[in-house]
């Protein structure tokens, strides 16, 4: 058996999957080589919607990698810049996302995160930009709070209490909310405008997707011009507090904000991060990239039976494509499938098989993976209703339509609507379609939602 060096898996680290590495001078190659202990790398996400999928695991698996190899990874939480909303490849407006989402999401994105990536200290930490992109001016306090404040070692409660627009209690909410709590700066008005003297409108205006909507005479607003400059400010601030800030990757839209971080950082008179984006995942269309808004997207949390079901549904074009985003065959084996798909020498359902049988034996393990190919095989090769089946616990008189929902098996009712519509859900024990959208299901009943999906009400 053949043994890796760590310059091979570096090697590949950058070329595999790889839109485009940035690293003038190989200063960020040369720190990975000699000091990995010391590399800080940043990731960040804005959490607008609450799961991960695999095209973020594009990512997260190659950080892995790079924990593997020493470096610490910050993966920084966009609380903030969530509610700005990130244009990025949008050439509409992205809707506002509420505070209290967006803390949800937070937790459901640091619950997931440990599928791939390891949370020992060493190698990992998380924090969230709020910490340095709100000011004790925009704490909004509890209103009249009793404070205890140390006047010469002497512990003295306020008296009476404080209002909220109290600098005071202002100070004491701010500094208990904070994550960070050294070399941590909230960034001025006088501060972004240093930063903008050395950014050009031109640079922001150029974009592909602005230029999209001035053609089609929509608004852009300065929030949005300003995300990337906001974003290379994140980068600045991480480079405070943990030392450095040696490297950000993101998917290849993220390429041109990653770029700002770098000119922010050299402002600053900071060694400026070097940038790695990764090729972008389609989704199970194998057209647009992977989301969760165009109901695309794998989730690393789906059940197997699920997850190796949308594997199976993707068009054979994108088999070459998985194979080296999501899994760890050796690239010269990816080559190969790639080969054999376009000179027709193989099967490309016995590759897309192959294919979802190793992304579920990462996400659920080899075991859970065999069981859920055997379903498949049984279900949608034999006909068969799949042994095991999910079960709903549902309330007395809850239509089928809210039970769905709820437990988020369809994103919502309008999808409920939609495979009404298209006699897309099947009463197995009757095989009669369902077409009623206020149906109410009995106890016991069994249902084929759409192609892959089975269940069973408790």
């Amino acid at each position: 058996m053949k043994v890796v060096s760590d310059r091979e898996r570096i090697d590949e680290l950058f070329t595999r999957g790889v839109g485009e590495f940035i690293d003038p001078g190989g200063i960020f190659r040369k720190k990975l080589e000699t000091n990995p202990e010391k590399v800080i790398i940043k990731f960040g996400v804005d959490p607008t919607r609450p799961d991960l999928h695999l095209g973020h695991a594009v990512v997260l698996r190659k950080l892995r990698q790079l924990q593997d190899l020493g470096a610490k990874v910050i993966f920084l939480i966009g609380d903030i810049t969530a509610q700005i909303g990130d244009p990025t490849g949008k050439n509409k407006i992205r809707p506002e996302t509420n505070l209290e989402e967006i803390k949800k999401n937070m937790k459901t994105y640091l619950d997931q995160v440990d599928k791939i990536l390891l949370k020992d200290p060493k190698v990992f930490s998380w924090t969230v930009n709020s910490d340095w992109l709100v000011s004790i001016n925009d704490i909004v306090a509890p209103d009249k709070q009793i404070i205890n404040i140390n006047i010469g070692n002497k512990i003295v409660a306020t008296t009476p209490p404080l209002p909220g627009n109290h600098i005071i209690n202002k100070a004491h909410h701010w500094e208990k909310t904070r994550m960070q709590k050294n070399n941590i700066n909230s960034y001025t008005l006088i501060n972004l405008l240093a930063i903008l003297r050395k950014i050009t409108f031109s640079q922001l205006i150029e974009r592909e997707m602005f230029q999209e909507r001035i053609k089609e005479n929509m608004p852009i607003f300065m929030n949005e011009m300003l995300y990337p400059v906001i974003q290379g400010i994140d980068s600045n601030a991480i480079s405070n507090i943990y030392g450095s800030c040696d490297l950000e990757v993101g998917g290849t839209d993220q390429h041109f904000n990653m770029l700002v971080g770098r000119d922010v950082m050299e402002m600053n008179q900071k060694i400026p991060q070097a940038v790695l984006s990764f090729k972008l995942l389609e989704g199970t269309d194998g057209k647009e990239k992977m989301s969760k808004s165009l109901d695309n997207y794998i989730g690393i949390t789906d059940e197997p039976n699920d997850m190796y079901g949308k594997v199976m549904s993707i068009p054979d074009s994108s088999i070459g494509n998985y194979f080296e985003l999501c899994t760890f065959t050796p690239t010269k084996e990816v080559e190969e499938v790639r080969k054999k798909l376009k000179d027709k020498s193989v099967n490309p359902k016995d590759m897309k098989m192959n294919l979802a049988r190793q992304i579920v034996a990462i996400y659920h393990g080899e075991e859970k993976a065999q069981k859920a190919e055997k379903n498949f095989i049984n279900t949608f090769q034999k006909g068969e209703i799949p042994e095991e089946i999910m079960e709903l616990e549902t309330k007395k008189g809850e239509s089928l339509m809210n039970i769905l929902v709820e437990v988020k098996i369809l994103s919502s009712k309008g999808d409920f609507r939609r495979l009404i519509e298209e006699k897309a859900i099947t009463d197995l024990e009757t095989n009669k379609k369902i077409t009623d959208a206020d149906f109410i299901p009995k106890s016991g009943m069994k249902f084929k939602i759409g192609k892959k999906r089975f269940i069973k009400i408790k």
